[in-house]
């Protein structure tokens, strides 16, 4: 029987959240769906839990493959997927109970190829401590080609969302670089034609407290090579004509997301080289320090919306560039 949506979940080492995320699944009003769980090699006993729910539940795959990273783990659960639609779900976070089944019913009301929500992070405790509004201007119903205003002002998360599985023939997750999905979902709008979204907080994106601090290094400038992905595609596109809304992207990706990663960064040298390929991208797509000082997001301007603290750390470095 084919399915209606099809939910990745690569799993790696995430034995104490796992069963919150599985629980939201398996208990979903929307009855013609597929869990496909992804071991990436985790060595912990996540697979015994993955286990469990395979045998309780006959719509529960499971997958075990070599560890290769999460973009790796996504593509395998893409090849094994077989339903309509597909959405992707990270093993620590979870999902409002009927969210695939709202999200599917607003894809068939207008014909949608990707349906997107609200996010918000939550704690240990599952208490929500910020709210991630996504486009809150724009209609439930956006034909792209009239406004492509969400391809410049969208996060480019790949959990909120779901997307017609078409979309995915010849592109795939990126391996071995940093930003995967930013390098990912702009590119499946571009085979878009119909976007639709919904207001409510349907997804719990879980941020752990007192974690070990990431690891920020030159890593940072795959950013780069994530827009020239996106670029690339773009050029092709039909909407290669919006170049406003491309550079709406470049600023809110390129700039303001890549600037909140090299704030972490220790290694001097390292900054040195991130800050000289920022000025680069900026050179190369003639973005002014006024258009970063004068961009908006979601009708309003991004840089004063921001807390007093961000709004001085982002004027010192449009200084810098």
């Amino acid at each position: 029987m084919p399915y209606k949506i099809s939910v990745i979940v690569p799993v790696y080492n995430v034995e104490p959240y796992l069963r919150k995320c599985l629980d939201s699944l398996v208990n979903q009003t929307m009855k013609d769906i597929e869990i496909v769980l992804v071991n990436d090699g985790s060595t912990d006993n996540s697979q015994q839990i993955v286990d469990e729910y395979a045998e309780s539940f006959s719509f529960v795959k499971s997958i075990i493959k070599e560890n290769g990273g999460l973009s790796d783990a996504r593509n395998e659960g893409v090849q094994a997927a077989e339903g309509e639609y597909l959405a992707f779900v990270d093993s620590d976070d979870w999902i409002s109970e009927d969210m695939m089944l709202e999200m599917y019913k607003l894809a068939k009301k207008h014909k949608a190829e990707i349906v997107f929500c609200n996010l918000q992070k939550v704690d240990e405790n599952g208490q929500v401590f910020r709210q991630l509004p996504q486009l809150p201007q724009l209609p439930e119903k956006i034909v792209l080609k009239e406004d492509f205003t969400v391809f410049g002002e969208m996060s480019c998360f790949a959990c909120n969302k779901i997307f017609k599985r078409e979309l995915f023939d010849e592109i795939e997750f990126p391996k071995g670089i940093h930003f995967e999905d930013i390098a990912t979902i702009p590119r499946l709008f571009f085979k878009a034609s119909t976007v639709a979204k919904t207001d409510r907080y349907f997804y719990q994106y879980f941020e752990r407290t007192g974690s070990i601090t990431r690891n920020y290094t030159t890593k940072g400038l795959d950013m780069f090579e994530a827009i020239a992905r996106v670029k690339k595609d773009f050029e092709k596109s039909l909407y290669k004509n919006f170049i406003q809304d491309w550079k709406n992207f470049v600023i809110l990706q390129g700039f303001y997301s890549f600037l909140a990663y090299y704030a972490y960064v220790k290694d001097g040298e390292v900054k040195r080289q991130m800050m000289s390929e920022l000025r680069r991208l900026l050179r190369s797509e003639n973005i002014t320090k006024k258009d970063i000082l004068t961009w908006t997001r979601y009708d309003e301007n991004y840089l004063f919306s921001l807390s007093y603290k961000k709004i001085i750390y982002y004027i010192l470095q449009i200084i810098r560039v």
